[in-house]
């Protein structure tokens, strides 16, 4: 049966960092480092030794915010001084004694930074980010003092010279080529007054990254839309209504309010008939980092551009995407341009449709108005329920969160791989909200720990993403323990969860990146996982989100959260029909936020600094997507993916991996659809193998032929006329 497909959403976001590995070496006296506080790093930090929970959880339970820093601190001194080590090694240069010994370096570091960065995302405090805005640059300064060490590199290079005569796996030949490309690629090769001047540069780009993080926290909810006029919210439900009541009394505000969520539009705006607040609540959302003060975000990211560009420059590159995109599947940004380019006119020619009867309704509602941004999702949903008789309000009673997670995500990881899962209500967390599972695999061994944190909260970032607190490494011993985040509404107390179907799609896609991260089954910590470019880590995460859909699947949990009746088949078929509706819109405003992140990243390194709006404005008008009723789904003055998450030049992955995604869930539907043997064929080839061979190689391999753009257009109701 062909399944019922979701509108595509990219509303989440991946934090994957590079960490070089998690070895045990315990940390030496000489080595701890006193701080300013008069704190010492010892014993009694909770980071000195291994967890003793299983699979070496984090220790929340005993974690204090002033843990964090004389941790990092003190892991960033023990991997020099391991680093030292190796490249002062007498010996000649063997794979064992310099790329395998790199890899065990940096147990203490590893094992803070990566709780440190998963709680400062989910569960910021003004202490955190005290620690966060200090460490920032050091850090910064720390990956450099590694990849611009030049006997280190000598070392490695040796290695990389002689890789065909070492008779290695190609797994570790992989190794020497990821870490050779790594320093190169690093500016190992740069002059020492280069190399200085790429560290200033690169110290900068941290802080001000970081700087665009704290600011766009802040200014995102300070602009949340608050009322005192109960008028202003007609159209919302009493749920709605109580909710934004519930927020305005715990922000200490009077009346009622609307917090935003990262993405242009927002979810109310579906709801809301009041044109004005409809307004207001975009212009809050639009103008949320361009209000002027300490949280306006655009001379940050105007010099994070100029710095970046000056970066590429000296490491002998024309702008900021080719030093990026190098080492990505796309390769090149023209190759990447000319991807999303070519899709640029079947998705604006579908978007006018759209808006044309949508115009339609507003003039045979005698509304007198010409249709603005604001209008689109209120409007939408009026020719959406004429045209499909499907109603939202309909369908959220049955997505109830812990059943689309337990009947509906679990499930079909069952269905597919043989996954069963166990709550474990003995393993500390970061926040009361945060739900922990043991994952076993088929034959009942431990295969990982998952956690999934799905409220949102004011401390939060926005969007919704995976990372890992541990990673997999045979030659450590490590299993993973991988979290989800997201920001889904919480629900007033006592009353259930209940989610949209889009929200229900992002569950599924972020536990495409927790299978990945949790299926990894290799020897070296750098290349498992989700250690892979920018354009495939979406992959294995848009392709879990068919199965949200997928009849086996949606008939398990698409259930009445009060009786429990499945979904009746009318609504169901109902969802089915409108798949491709608003297409053209979803298509259009992801293509102009990837293509404003490209306009971004190549301009030269001579380019004056830029004004935001001037420049966005004219990006736009550039690559053919200044539409006056399709914003950019991110400005560029909120645009976290790629000013504060790593995607800069990278948020074309997106739809690049869609179009992986959309051809092989192809393969599954000519072969099957879901069944063990198909699941078992997909770990084993490509969900197991993390960045261990190339990856375009590995993809074909799986596939049994190149991708191609097709599926992905018919996905989506689109061809490549446009028509």
């Amino acid at each position: 049966m062909s399944p019922i497909r979701p509108r595509k959403n990219d509303s989440r976001m991946l934090r994957i960092f590079f960490l070089t590995a998690f070895s045990a070496i315990a940390l030496s006296s000489a080595a701890a480092p006193a701080f300013a506080a008069g704190v010492e790093f010892g014993p009694s930090n909770p980071f000195y030794a291994q967890s003793k929970l299983p699979f070496q959880a984090p220790p929340f339970d005993k974690i204090k915010d002033s843990d964090y820093q004389p941790a990092i601190e003190a892991g960033m001194a023990q991997q020099l001084v391991e680093m030292k080590a190796i490249a002062d090694n007498p010996a000649p240069p063997t794979f064992e004694n310099t790329l395998v010994a790199m890899e065990k370096t940096g147990q203490l570091f590893d094992r803070v930074m990566m709780v440190f960065n998963g709680v400062t995302g989910a569960n910021m405090n003004p202490v955190l980010q005290k620690v966060q805005d200090i460490e920032a640059p050091k850090l910064a300064a720390h990956d450099d003092a590694i990849y611009l060490d030049s006997k280190l590199f000598h070392r490695v290079e040796t290695v990389y010279k002689e890789r065909e005569s070492l008779k290695l796996d190609p797994e570790s030949l992989k190794l020497v080529d990821f870490y050779y490309k790594k320093f190169v690629h690093s500016g190992a090769n740069l002059s020492n007054s280069d190399k200085a001047e790429l560290k200033k540069l690169n110290e900068e780009e941290s802080t001000l990254s970081n700087a665009f993080i704290t600011k766009l926290l802040a200014a995102t909810k300070d602009a949340a839309y608050v009322t005192t006029d109960t008028a202003a919210l007609a159209g919302l439900s009493e749920a709605q209504i109580a909710g934004a009541a519930e927020a305005a009394k715990e922000r200490g505000k009077q009346g009622w309010l609307l917090p935003l969520q990262n993405t242009t539009q927002q979810p109310d705006l579906i709801s809301l008939s009041n044109r004005d607040t409809r307004k207001a609540l975009f212009e809050d959302s639009w103008t949320r980092a361009e209000r002027g003060g300490a949280d306006d975000t655009r001379a940050t990211i105007a010099r994070l551009a100029q710095i970046r560009a000056e970066k590429a420059k000296l490491l002998g590159y024309p702008n900021f995407a080719a030093w990026t995109l190098e080492n990505q599947m796309a390769k090149t940004p023209e190759a990447a341009l000319k991807f999303m380019n070519d899709l640029v006119p079947a998705a604006t020619a579908k978007a006018a449709s759209e808006a044309k009867d949508i115009q339609a309704v507003i003039d045979q509602q005698k509304g007198g108005f010409t249709l603005q941004p604001w209008d689109w999702e209120f409007y939408s949903e009026q020719v959406r329920k004429a045209r499909y008789d499907l109603d939202e309000a309909q369908v959220k009673p049955y997505f109830e969160l812990n059943n689309v997670l337990q009947n509906g995500v679990f499930y079909a990881a069952n269905q597919l791989y043989g996954l069963t899962f166990k709550e474990r209500k003995d393993i500390p967390v970061y926040n009361p909200d945060v739900r922990v599972f043991e994952v076993f695999n088929p034959d009942g061994k431990p295969l990982a720990l998952f956690y999934c944190d799905y409220f949102k909260r004011d401390n939060k970032n926005g969007g919704a993403w995976m990372d890992v607190f541990v990673g997999q490494s045979k030659l450590l011993g490590t299993l993973p323990v991988v979290f989800n985040v997201a920001n889904f509404t919480k629900p007033a107390a006592g009353e259930p969860a209940l989610i949209s179907f889009t929200d229900a799609t992002t569950m599924f896609h972020e536990f495409g990146h927790a299978l990945h991260g949790m299926f990894a089954d290799t020897e070296y910590p750098s290349l498992s996982g989700t250690s892979v470019p920018r354009d495939f880590v979406e992959f294995p995460s848009q392709f879990n989100e068919h199965w949200a859909t997928y009849p086996a699947v949606f008939n398990h949990y698409a259930k009445h959260y009060k009786t429990g009746a499945p979904m009746p088949a009318e609504l169901a078929a109902k969802i089915k029909k409108a798949a491709t509706f608003n297409q053209g819109y979803l298509l259009t405003e992801l293509l102009s936020a990837a293509e404003l992140d490209m306009q971004w990243h190549t301009l030269p390194a001579d380019a004056p600094l830029q004004d935001p709006d001037t420049f966005e404005k004219a990006a736009l008008e550039k690559t053919h997507l200044d539409i006056s009723y399709v914003p950019p789904r991110y400005r560029s003055s909120y645009f976290m993916h790629i000013w504060g998450t790593g995607y800069a030049a990278g948020y074309y992955a997106y739809l690049w991996t869609e179009m992986l995604d959309d051809d092989a869930y192809q393969w599954f539907e000519d072969n099957g659809g879901l069944t063990r043997a198909n699941g078992d064929r997909f770990r084993q080839m490509v969900l197991s193998r993390g960045n261990t061979e190339d990856l375009a190689k590995m993809y074909a391999t799986w596939l049994g032929k190149q991708p191609y753009v097709e599926p992905m257009l018919k996905d989506r109701g689109l061809e490549p006329s446009g028509k």
